[in-house]
């Protein structure tokens, strides 16, 4: 069965691009099927997989304005490894269309529901900013992937962003929950960093991920070149990081699916 997963976070530079393009190298590394879908008009999570944004037939615009069948628009990216739904500067123009629009909340799970079956990973890399098009990654999703930095002002931000997936909770997706909380740009020897993870623990107990992504240059670099940094650098820091929290990702879904049974 299809997971379908956003990466989500108000707070710009955290690295929820950055996850979303490692991840799914990482699971589609593992043999599993994975689709990306670039729901930021900056488009960078496209261009981070190999797809140019400048070039593509159809976006993820022309999918949420039911303007095409979503498979006219997936593109498979040799490079990264996996499937991309891309994006370009259309979303800003198409964010007011859809407030314009009958149930304008679910045009991409109605758009999904066509081919999820062809997957067992779907990544929904999301806007750093609760607008409509938010709104529909987090109502076609299974779950919450917040992605942040050990800092103070990241912290205080978070509380706000539980809020708002509590909210798209109850009054649009009732099957929504948080995923986990990953801590990216980490630095062990930082104090403020160690003090973070202790009141993360705290609040989310088993929802922290216990990979880490550190700061690393290879991953910053990566993006340039159109490759993920196991395609790029498969032996950084970066990349060995992103396998793990992969590998935490399908063990979390192993677990889930074999409670279920009983």
């Amino acid at each position: 069965m299809v997971k379908i997963i956003a990466c989500a976070n108000q707070k710009g530079g955290v690295g929820k691009t950055t996850t979303c393009i490692n991840l799914a190298a990482s699971l589609a590394a593992t043999k599993r099927k994975v689709l990306l879908v670039d729901l930021d008009p900056q488009g960078n999570a496209t261009m981070g997989s190999g797809v140019d944004k400048n070039e593509v037939p159809y976006t993820t615009s022309n999918v949420l304005l039911s303007e095409i069948a979503i498979e006219k628009a997936i593109i498979h990216s040799e490079a990264a490894g996996f499937d991309v739904l891309p994006a370009n500067g259309e979303l800003t123009a198409t964010e007011i269309s859809l407030m314009q629009t009958k149930d304008r909340e679910f045009r991409l799970k109605k758009a999904l529901a066509e081919i999820k079956a062809c997957y067992d990973y779907i990544l929904i890399d999301c806007p750093p900013s609760l607008n409509m098009v938010t709104i529909n990654g987090l109502a076609a999703s299974n779950g919450v992937l917040i992605t942040m930095q050990c800092e103070y002002y990241a912290l205080e931000g978070l509380s706000g962003l539980v809020e708002t997936i509590e909210k798209i909770k109850e009054r649009v997706n009732p099957e929504l929950s948080i995923e986990g909380v990953l801590r990216t740009m980490y630095d062990g020897r930082n104090r403020l960093a160690q003090e973070v993870t202790e009141q993360l623990k705290v609040y989310f107990e088993d929802k922290l991920y216990r990979t880490v992504i550190p700061r690393n240059v290879r991953l910053a670099e990566a993006p340039s070149y159109g490759l993920p940094a196991l395609k790029y650098e498969p032996k950084s820091m970066g990349a060995q990081a992103y396998l793990a929290l992969a590998g935490e990702v399908l063990r979390r879904q192993e677990e889930t699916e074999e409670t279920s049974v009983f």
